[in-house]
């Protein structure tokens, strides 16, 4: 396999978060270029990488590269991942995909007329502790899943004028835009809905114009159920970032932020005291994980999609369904109903 040249277009937060772990894959990625319209921003970026060029338009570097990763504000996905597909290039998409479901289409559609590769970046289906959830649900060696619950706590906070604070920029709430990593988990895991329930509330973010607080409870074929609670206004928390999975013969719990994946299963002590990271009920150690390595593992598997043809595990087909999941508990939230979920399983996409 010969070096992938990227562009990488955006340089905030998160195209940071993605770079660190550009080190690990050099054996199969060469930074071409790094972009954004601060040009200080772009050239911090390409100072990192030898031969690495900075610059404000992402057009001028279009012909020296084969792939972009994309890291832009949510406005503008679809404008600049449509021009990167049209131009044959591979695309890897920060999530979420796009605005609307009609950009979502165009993208989709334009991925597949130039034979490029269209990866949306779900970066939590590659975090080890939660891949290792997904077998360890599929091979029910806990037995049969009937709940599973994510938390995901934390302060974020942003001023006024701030495109992510404007539901028109961000394209929803804080459920749109982080919670789309959650919802597309609980499909993952537990398969295809059949009806959900949203609410959310900016009491305690009023920087955000949609929730900055968000509740879903979904239930699933065969009974089985899914809730996801997401805040940006937490000033404290004991969960962070928390998977529970509760099986017919043990309950499997992802500490995300602590790093670990641990089954709590009745046969053996749990007490007040006896926990292995200091708080009640510590469980059986499954798995460590180490940080980051989540970002390195999604970036692997684009670069081998590229290399092999393979479909991607995130493509747009499939990212999408979960997008339509949260548009439609959306608009049940508006009109006071439940939500008919059904057809909008990861399987089940167009």
């Amino acid at each position: 396999m010969s070096k992938i040249k990227l562009g990488l277009i955006g340089c905030g937060g998160m195209a940071n978060a993605h770079q660190r772990r550009f080190g690990h894959l050099q054996d199969k990625l060469k930074l071409v270029a790094a972009v954004d319209v601060e040009a200080e921003r772009a050239t911090a970026v390409a100072e990192l990488f030898p031969g690495a060029r900075s610059v404000t338009d992402f057009r001028e570097v279009l012909d020296d590269i084969d792939a972009v990763l994309i890291a832009l504000p949510h406005h503008l996905h679809h404008p600049v991942a449509k021009a990167c597909l049209e131009a044959g290039k591979h695309v890897l998409l920060e999530k979420p995909m796009a605005n609307s479901e009609e950009e979502c289409l165009d993208l989709i559609d334009a991925s597949k007329k130039t034979d490029s590769v269209l990866m949306i970046a779900y970066c939590m289906r590659f975090h080890p502790l939660v891949t290792r959830m997904k077998e360890l649900l599929d091979e029910k060696t806990y037995g049969d899943v009937f709940q599973v619950s994510i938390w995901t706590e934390q302060l974020t906070r942003y001023p006024e004028a701030h495109w992510a604070s404007k539901a028109a920029t961000l394209g929803g709430g804080q459920l749109f835009s982080h919670g789309c990593h959650y919802i597309d988990i609980l499909l993952w895991y537990l398969g295809r809905p059949l009806q959900g329930t949203h609410i959310g509330t900016n009491f305690g973010t009023p920087w955000m114009e949609m929730e900055g607080t968000s509740n879903v409870s979904i239930q699933f074929e065969n009974g089985k159920l899914g809730y996801h609670f997401g805040t940006w206004g937490a000033r404290g928390s004991r969960l962070k970032y928390s998977f529970h999975a509760h099986c017919t013969e043990g309950m499997i719990e992802a500490d995300i932020t602590g790093g670990q994946l641990l089954v709590h299963t009745g046969k053996t002590r749990e007490t007040a005291g006896e926990s292995l990271r200091g708080r009640s009920g510590g469980g059986e150690l499954l798995l460590e994980a180490e940080s980051g390595k989540h970002t390195e593992n999604e970036m692997a598997h684009f670069l081998d999609c590229i290399d092999t043809g393979t479909r991607p595990l995130t493509d747009g087909t499939g990212s999408l369904q979960g997008l339509r999941v949260i548009w439609n508990l959306y608009a049940a939230e508006r009109a006071g109903r439940l939500a008919d979920l059904t057809g909008l399983g990861l399987d089940q996409g167009e």
